[in-house]
């Protein structure tokens, strides 16, 4: 099998990195290297922006019916292409195929919501607010944007950033992650035969300085990053301290409450995929379950769900999770699994010595379940990013809203019920910005934004919806008054009265 060897993407060709060094990627269920990636020189992150900056001087210009034939283009062969782009996720991700197809049409999911950019820049107008003022407003593209994107979502967070970058009329630079690019790069190559013009959308590859160049080069006027707490604390921090818009979606701790008067059967199923799919690396999964009353009864029922999940190979199509994303990930699960033991909750399912047939290398951890879980344990305060449940058990719904709250995190959380009164009463009181009522993953529909808070969150504007037309574009208010012309035969009848 031969070697990919991943590209820069700088004036809209593949550009081979002249970088001394290189990372390996590695299928994670059989440690067999796919693809070999740059860690690029800061000189050539700056010939990326360069490139954008200068694109942006004609591609500010081009009209918006334009921009949405493009958007509409490339979503036409995003769809084409999903299984192709789902094979190279799931290659170096692990996830299984479903669970990377349905990554593709979340992605894809954005990209048609980019092809209503005709009516989504529009600006407001006021016609003779004052005595014959007009006062309105223009939504202008910002210049040159950047983003920087974790490895958990390598189709689906990219398109979270530049489809809706540069339709607004912005030019971009995408630093994805290391660890799994061949999606992503895939994916902006398939822009590029979109009609995407040269230096309008830049790939470049990298660690910690490449992410902080992106951050401090003056030519790069907004930042949007998704990836881990640590990580965007400082992303934030050094974007704004040169004066940048930025947007950091970071780490969670997302509880899932289930409600006596629920689905049985529908609340465990559901709660089992949010817990375990993916492996648990995403941001979103309910790695917390809040039995209330006498919900506490059904946790024989997740327990035997559980144990009853396949773990295999992400081309195992009959799989429920893959193996995470490398030993370094599987390590540092299986560490905090030995922590929760050592601090005092109970290990009810042990995921661990997991063992898949025919794959002894893969990085897999299967279903683990913690009952007894309490707030100051380690496995309850770090988010695990792996196949692991913690069980809380409490009286009431008040009870549970209060335990949440508590935490730092405010990136989602969700309800299962059957009471509209017990819905409503939850999402009233519960502080976390994006909620679901019978729906494991709040995440929303593409044409709503993205609205984690609290510690889940850096910056007043999310990813996708109406946010993201506000943080890639300028608010220009312009306030106009228009006098007769002065001694000019101008053939104006100054007489009409209206």
């Amino acid at each position: 099998m031969s070697i990919r060897e991943i590209s820069m993407i700088i004036d809209g060709a593949a550009v081979t990195s002249s970088s001394g060094e290189w990372r390996d990627v590695v299928n994670p269920a059989t440690q067999q290297v796919v693809a070999r990636v740059p860690f690029c020189s800061l000189d050539e992150v700056d010939r990326a922006i360069d490139s954008a900056r200068d694109a942006f001087v004609s591609w500010r210009k081009v009209p918006l019916a334009k921009r949405m034939r493009i958007m509409l283009k490339l979503q036409a062969l995003v769809r084409e292409h999903t299984g192709e782009l789902a094979a190279l996720i799931s290659e170096e991700h692990g996830k299984t195929l479903p669970d990377a197809e349905g990554e593709v049409g979340r992605g894809l999911e954005v990209i048609e919501h980019a092809c209503s950019i005709t009516s989504l820049q529009m600006g407001e107008v006021a016609e003779n607010a004052a005595s014959e003022v007009d006062v309105y407003t223009l939504n202008q593209p910002l210049g040159v944007g950047a983003g920087i994107t974790a490895f958990n979502f390598p189709v689906m967070l990219p398109c979270f950033m530049f489809p809706m970058a540069i339709a607004t009329g912005n030019c971009f630079v995408l630093k994805p992650s290391e660890q799994d690019p061949s999606s992503t790069m895939r994916l902006v190559e398939l822009a590029l035969e979109a009609g995407v013009p040269a230096g309008v959308l830049n790939v470049v590859h990298g660690g910690p300085e490449v992410a902080n160049r992106l951050c401090e080069h003056p030519d790069i006027k907004a930042v949007s990053f998704i990836g881990s707490t640590q990580v965007g604390t400082q992303i934030y921090r050094r974007a704004g301290e040169t004066g940048k818009r930025c947007q950091a979606m970071m780490g969670a701790k997302n509880h899932c409450v289930v409600m006596p008067d629920a689905n049985r059967s529908q609340s465990i199923n559901n709660l089992l995929g949010s817990a375990f799919g993916a492996a648990g690396q995403r941001c979103m999964a309910n790695s917390v379950v809040v039995l209330v009353g006498e919900a506490r009864q059904w946790l024989e029922d997740i327990v035997a769900g559980a144990q009853g999940m396949k773990v295999g190979p992400g081309t195992d199509r009959q799989a429920d999770l893959g193996p995470l994303v490398s030993p370094q990930a599987k390590a540092r699960v299986e560490s905090l699994i030995a922590d929760g033991e050592r601090e005092g909750a109970k290990l009810l399912v042990d995921g661990r010595n997991c063992k898949v047939e025919g794959y002894p290398e893969g990085n897999f951890v299967g279903p683990t379940v913690f009952s007894g879980v309490t707030a100051d344990m380690t496995v309850y305060r770090e988010e695990i990013f792996g196949p692991v449940l913690c069980v809380v058990e409490v009286e009431t719904l008040d009870e549970a809203i209060a335990f949440i709250n508590a935490n730092p995190n405010g990136n989602g959380t969700s309800i299962f019920t059957s009471s509209g009164w017990v819905a409503r009463r939850f999402e009233t009181h519960i502080d976390v910005g994006q909620v679901g009522i019978n729906v494991p993953i709040p995440v929303p529909v593409a044409w709503f934004s993205f609205t984690g808070s609290r510690g889940s969150k850096l910056g007043d504007l999310g990813p996708n919806g109406k946010q993201a037309i506000q943080f890639w574009t300028q608010t220009k208010t312009v306030t106009a008054r228009w006098f007769e012309p002065e001694n000019v035969s101008s053939g104006i009848n100054s007489t009409i009265s209206l």
